[in-house]
């Protein structure tokens, strides 16, 4: 294990003073092979320790075919940090990004950055700065890796259906990691986020929650639900994290973007 002083992830993205946002990262060496450039598809981690707080933190980012959220936490201490994410797509030996949410800097909602990366033995490597993250999986096992949007909801016995306009509740989810987050494109508000590790078997989908803006007292907690795939439709049903009966469709982005012609 070595440590590297660089610019932090989410200074290289949001564009902060790096005098002031310096962080400390860990990572391990990892011999040379090769992969697909385009083979960015799963779930992301590193660590970094706060220079102000000696804090670890934890960035967990989600990959799936055209959409990306990266959280900030640390599990022990139930600290949230904080959250980012939207679109992606290659450009020749770039990722471009796009923010569709941003809590540590709202006025890049809308804007793109491109990164130039590579990847080896399962280390994607951000360039020049020489930033590693370390795979969690690739999309598997877990049967729900997909970006989703809500689009029913059960109101009074009665599955109500809408589309998704600017205000968003969007889950996304790679092999053994989710996270749902609310948030408004036009106004570049956020609402909230939470997340965690999961799995599906037998019609049940478990969440543990590791991280969640909102109420930390809810961290550790692990939630089941009933799921099933209905004509590409994720249909979740249960009891929420306050306890109250929830019976939602959720949508695949990519399917919506069909939908609208993108």
């Amino acid at each position: 294990m070595r440590d590297i002083l660089l610019i932090g992830f989410i200074t290289l993205l949001i564009g902060c003073d790096p005098a002031k946002e310096l962080v400390r990262y860990e990572y391990e060496d990892h011999g040379e092979s090769s992969q697909p450039l385009n083979e960015l598809l799963g779930s992301w981690e590193t660590t970094f320790i706060n220079d102000s707080t000696g804090i670890e933190i934890a960035a967990v980012a989600i990959v799936t075919d055209g959409y990306f959220s990266d959280a900030w936490y640390n599990l022990e201490e139930k600290v949230f940090v904080g959250t980012f994410g939207g679109s992606w797509k290659l450009e020749e030996n770039e990722v471009a990004l796009t923010f569709e949410f941003n809590t540590i800097d709202s006025t890049q909602v809308g804007k793109t950055v491109s990164r130039d990366y590579k990847i080896e033995n399962d280390v994607i490597t951000f360039l020049p700065q020489n930033e590693k993250w370390t795979r969690i999986d690739n999309g598997t096992p877990g049967a729900l890796a997909n970006a989703w949007l809500i689009t029913g909801r059960m109101r009074n016995g009665k599955m109500s259906s809408f589309s998704p306009g600017v205000r968003k509740t969007m889950k996304i989810l790679s092999g053994t990691r989710f996270q749902w987050i609310a948030y408004n494109t036009a106004t570049s508000e956020f609402f909230g986020t939470g997340g965690g590790t999961y799995s599906t078997q037998d019609g049940k989908y478990i969440e543990n929650i590791e991280f969640f803006s909102r109420n930390a007292d809810r961290i550790g907690a692990s939630l089941e639900f009933n799921f099933k795939l209905n004509e590409g439709d994720w249909q979740h049903s249960g009891l929420s994290s306050r306890g109250d009966p929830i019976n939602e469709i959720w949508t695949p982005r990519t399917t919506l973007d069909k939908l609208e012609g993108k």
